[in-house]
């Protein structure tokens, strides 16, 4: 039976899910380890959610500690369709502002240190991913925005760093020279591992400061973030109501067979262990 339909992850500044109705939690176990936090289940705008703190309650995980996988096949055992995510970035442009929200549509891995996919232990799978979001959710994302009135911004490239850390002036002037747009740390695992659970994905980046590449702006100080945090965790939660109100019942788009000839490896070869691991997400095709 489908708990729910839609998926939300809440990045810094979001950690609870206001307007949710009949509440309850649900902690799952995964082949992967634990999630973040306990699944928040209800209903908003008469769909079924799930929200999920990726820092976890109290924000106590590192994004390198994050357990994407977990999150992600947690989503998957719910029964989610569509993740929306939402996330506190850097801006790279002087056109993206503090308390603007940018909904990307390409990524940079700076990464070093993550697990990206389900597969291996004797699996071979390469999804495509030319096109890494969701343009259904990007394009609700934007009347969302529009609807609650906070500026939105369709497209861009998001380059996902390792952290915790914040840039130095020369990564970020880097970042700038390649025409990139906002800069974070969770977004792009996300983005992967939905892709081969063929969930719907994608992000509302809410920038809270300019890294440290614009001249006359100090260097980014926790202190800084957090006094935006607030304030575009509120545009973020109404933004999020709408798109959820406005978001279309039927899935046309390819995420939803993302994986049909992604599988390599002869059925027969693959181990049982694995098998059965991945069943919830390569049973329809194996």
């Amino acid at each position: 039976m489908q708990k729910a339909e839609i998926g939300i992850i809440g990045g810094s500044g979001l950690y609870a899910m206001p307007g949710l109705e009949n509440i309850r939690e649900e902690r799952i176990e995964t082949p992967f380890g634990e999630p973040s936090d306990a699944f928040v289940l209800g209903d908003l705008e008469g769909r079924k959610v799930a929200f999920l703190a990726r820092h976890g309650r109290g924000h106590k995980l590192l994004p390198s500690e994050l357990n994407f996988r977990a999150n992600i096949y947690g989503m998957k055992v719910l029964g989610v369709e569509r993740i929306l995510s939402a996330s506190a970035v850097g801006s790279l442009k002087e056109e993206h502002k503090p308390t603007d929200f940018v909904m990307p549509d390409q990524f940079i891995d700076r990464t070093y240190a993550r697990i990206s996919t389900f597969f291996g232990d004797g699996i071979v799978a390469h999804v495509g991913f030319g096109d890494p979001v969701c343009g259904t959710i990007v394009k609700t994302f934007a009347t969302a925005c529009e609807t609650v009135g906070v500026v939105g911004k369709s497209g861009g490239t998001y380059v996902c760093m390792e952290g915790p850390q914040f840039s130095t002036r020369a990564e970020s002037n880097l970042y700038r020279s390649w025409g990139a747009d906002v800069i974070g740390m969770t977004n792009l695992q996300e983005a992967k591992l939905a892709r081969e659970a063929e969930i719907c994905y994608a992000t509302m980046a809410m920038v809270t400061d300019y890294d440290c590449w614009r001249e006359g702006h100090d260097d980014v100080t926790v202190d800084q973030v957090v006094a935006v945090l607030h304030q575009n965790a509120e545009n973020a939660a109404k933004v999020v109501k709408a798109a959820v109100a406005g978001m279309p019942t039927e899935r046309t788009c390819a995420c939803a067979s993302a994986m049909k000839y992604a599988v390599l490896t002869d059925p027969k070869a693959i181990p049982a262990a694995t098998r059965e691991k991945l069943s919830l997400l390569l049973g329809k095709y194996l």
